[in-house]
C-alpha cells in the first residue's frame, strides 16, 4: 500500500475512530453472540450459520435504528424469533436482551499505548474524535474511557460514509489536504475518508466487526497502514 511522506507533519487535523481503535468493543458483542447461540441451542444450525442470519437482520435494522448495544438486543430478539425451536415466553426475551445489555456494563479496556500516543499527538495536531453509533452509548464510553480531554471536538454520527466526512470537514472548516482519518474499519474509517479526499491511516484489529470488513482501496498516496496505534508517533 502506498504511503505519503509527511515532510512537515505539524498542525494536521487527525480524525480518530473510537471503538476498536482506542478501546476494545467488538469482543464484547462476540461474547454476547456466543451466549445467545448457547441459549438458542439450535438443533441444526452452527454459530457461523446463525451469524449469517443475524448479519442479514443487522444490515436491514442498522439503516433504521443505527448501532449500539441496545439495538443489538433488538437484532438478537428478531433472530431468536426466527430461529427458536420451542415455545417462547417473556423470560426468554429477558434473557436474550440481557446478553446485549451486559455489553454496556463491561469495563473500558483502552488499547495499550493509546493514552500516551494521544498525549503526544495532541501537542502537535488537532485531534477530533469521529465515531458512529447510538449518541448516548458512545458518549458514555467516551466519558468512561478518560480520553476525552485529548480531543478538541467529538462528533457522533449515525453512519460514517463519504458524505459524513465531507460534512465534518465543512462544519469544522478543515483543510482536507491536511486532514487524516485514523481507524480500524475499512468500510467506515478508511475507504469513505479516501473517497472524500482525506488521508487515511488503517490500523487493523483482529476482532473488527464482520460487517465493517471490506477490501481497503488500493493505490492511494494518502493511505498509511500501521500495526498498532502507538506507531502513529513515528508518522505524525
Amino acid at each position: 500500500m502506498a504511503a505519503e511522506s509527511l515532510d512537515s507533519p505539524a498542525g494536521l487535523n487527525l480524525l480518530i475512530d473510537a471503538d476498536d481503535t482506542l478501546w476494545e468493543n467488538n469482543i464484547y458483542f462476540e461474547r454476547a453472540f456466543e451466549e445467545f447461540c448457547a441459549f438458542l441451542s439450535h438443533s441444526r444450525l452452527a454459530p457461523p450459520e446463525i451469524r449469517t442470519i443475524l448479519d442479514e437482520i443487522e444490515i436491514v435494522n442498522s439503516q433504521v435504528h443505527g448501532y449500539g448495544a441496545l439495538n443489538f438486543g433488538r437484532n438478537l430478539r428478531q433472530c431468536f424469533d426466527r430461529l427458536v425451536e420451542r415455545e417462547i415466553n417473556d423470560e426468554d426475551y429477558r434473557t436474550v436482551h440481557a446478553f446485549a445489555e451486559r455489553i454496556l456494563d463491561h469495563p473500558m479496556n483502552v488499547i495499550p499505548g493509546v493514552p500516551e500516543t494521544l498525549g503526544y499527538l495532541a501537542q502537535r495536531h488537532r485531534l477530533i474524535l469521529f465515531t458512529k453509533g447510538h449518541p448516548d452509548e458512545q458518549q458514555m464510553k467516551v466519558d468512561r474511557s478518560g480520553l476525552a480531554s485529548y480531543f478538541s471536538h467529538t462528533a457522533i454520527v449515525k453512519e460514517k460514509n463519504a458524505g459524513a466526512y465531507r460534512g465534518i470537514v465543512e462544519t469544522l472548516r478543515l483543510d482536507s489536504t491536511r486532514t487524516w482519518m485514523v481507524g480500524n474499519s475499512p468500510k467506515s474509517d478508511i475507504n469513505p475518508a479516501l473517497a472524500a479526499g482525506l488521508g487515511a491511516v488503517f490500523i487493523p484489529h483482529d476482532h473488527t466487526w464482520t460487517l465493517e470488513r471490506e477490501s481497503v482501496a488500493e493505490g492511494s498516496e494518502r493511505l498509511i497502514t500501521l500495526t498498532a496505534f502507538k506507531d502513529l508517533r513515528s508518522r505524525f
